[in-house]
């Protein structure tokens, strides 16, 4: 009922939002002598920022037409190279050399937590001069429909290795945030089997592999209520004439409103600086400010089944970590993980996945050789600045490139590994 009441308050809102768009761009307009006064921007500022917090956010675009590889500018065209009905796979093309040697292959699982694959379009951009990319882009579960049936935690990490396969031999993956948990087990599940495609390597960044760890407000609120509190309480059916109607899903409204709640203060500044930027005329400041929130209030909805087995799984049972976890009725064993590298990332100031959270991937999969494995803590930086931002650009970027380039073969197989930690650039 309250997700039809979402959209019929949506609805009824609709005229009001066109009215006001139309009066902002009245006294913005340039012929508009008010346009050039204090008054005139205040009323326009005042128009846009109501048409901006009533609307609802479509998907954005990649919008990555072009990037530098070896000095040069190069066209960059998205190719949907493997499709499932909840997902595309979307490699961004470069229109390089035939002759130029290729670079290695990156595989970005962008999480599927609330927001589009476009969430992780800086990390594209920074990893593009150096790499092949490919990246999970997740279909709207309100736009599936019923017929194309169910979508839980298995079949995420079925599709993982079906797109780990099409893409081949020598693949690295990087899982940013919700998918570290069905990265790992789909390498874990890949390596049990003597699957000859499984990785060369695995970067997990920021993810909840043992929330037991620093446990954050998210975690709190999985642990101190039952399933039962979440299949009653934010499950719900999609609403006509979408076409998943009848779908029950998690309702991507329901998981924005929950993320911001956690920094509300931030996001209430954030609004009054923007109406204060649009008043001073400063159009870069209030640029950016739409650019960011154009993308964060962009969200879709997940199907109840793979919603629910997330909760139990990660949040509640730890399952992976007890190595409690299972696969198609299969036990994921990490300990069988011997010849894909590992590197993990975090956050020092993450507030969704605490610290060591990500880390602990390492101690249970014992059996990476010490020289296939990494861990770095970026310094300073929250749960968004681990995939995307200036550090990531400068500190982080770089380093998985490197990893990455370290580990294109298969390592020695050598066990009885000593963990190589480094904090803010410095081997422990």
């Amino acid at each position: 009922m309250i997700y039809q009441l979402y959209e019929m308050n949506h609805a009824a809102v609709a005229p009001f939002r066109a009215a006001a768009d139309a009066m902002k761009l009245f006294h913005a307009h340039p012929l508009n002598p008010w346009s050039y006064t204090a008054a005139g921007r205040t009323m326009a500022a005042g128009f846009e920022l109501f048409e901006r917090m009533t609307r609802r956010y479509g998907k954005p675009e990649f919008a990555l037409s072009s990037t530098v590889v070896d000095g040069a500018a190069v066209r960059v065209s998205e190719d949907i190279v493997w499709s499932k009905p909840f997902c595309n796979l979307i490699h961004f093309r470069r229109d390089l050399p035939a002759d130029r040697a290729p670079d290695q292959k990156l595989l970005l699982v962008a999480p599927m937590s609330g927001h589009y694959a476009t969430l992780l379009r800086g990390t594209v951009e920074t990893l593009l001069p150096g790499a092949e990319i490919y990246i999970t882009d997740w279909i709207d579960a309100r736009m599936v429909p019923v017929a194309e049936g169910r979508f839980d935690l298995d079949d995420y990490i079925d599709y993982l290795i079906e797109m780990i396969h099409h893409i081949g031999s020598g693949t690295h993956v990087i899982g940013v945030c919700q998918p570290s948990v069905p990265v790992l087990a789909a390498v874990a599940v890949m390596e049990a089997s003597g699957d000859p495609l499984a990785p060369a390597s695995m970067v997990l960044m920021g993810g909840p592999i043992d929330t037991r760890k620093n446990p954050t407000a998210v975690n709190d609120l999985a642990q101190n209520k039952p399933l039962d509190w979440f299949r009653d309480n934010v499950i719900m059916n999609v609403p006509w004439p979408h076409p998943g109607f009848m779908r029950p899903v998690y309702p991507g409204f329901l998981q924005l409103s929950g993320f911001m709640s956690m920094n509300l203060d931030r996001h209430i500044t954030a609004h009054k600086e923007f109406f204060e930027h649009l008043v001073k005329n400063d159009g870069d400041s209030a640029e950016k400010h739409r650019d960011f929130y154009d993308e964060y209030l962009a969200v879709m909805d997940l199907t109840e089944e793979f919603y629910l087995q997330t909760v139990d799984t990660v949040f509640i049972r730890h399952a992976l970590p007890k190595g409690e976890m299972r696969h198609r009725g299969q036990l994921v064993d990490t300990r069988a993980i011997r010849n894909v590298a590992l590197l993990t990332v975090e956050g020092e100031n993450d507030d969704i996945s605490g610290l060591g959270q990500t880390q602990a991937a390492h101690t249970i999969s014992p059996n990476i050789p010490d020289d296939m494995r990494m861990h770095y803590m970026q310094p300073d930086v929250g749960h968004y600045g681990v995939f995307n931002g200036s550090r990531f650009r400068r500190e982080i970027a770089p380093r998985i490139l490197a990893f990455t380039a370290r580990h294109g073969r298969r390592g020695n197989g050598r066990k009885n590994p000593v963990k190589r930690i480094i904090k803010g650039g410095k081997s422990d």
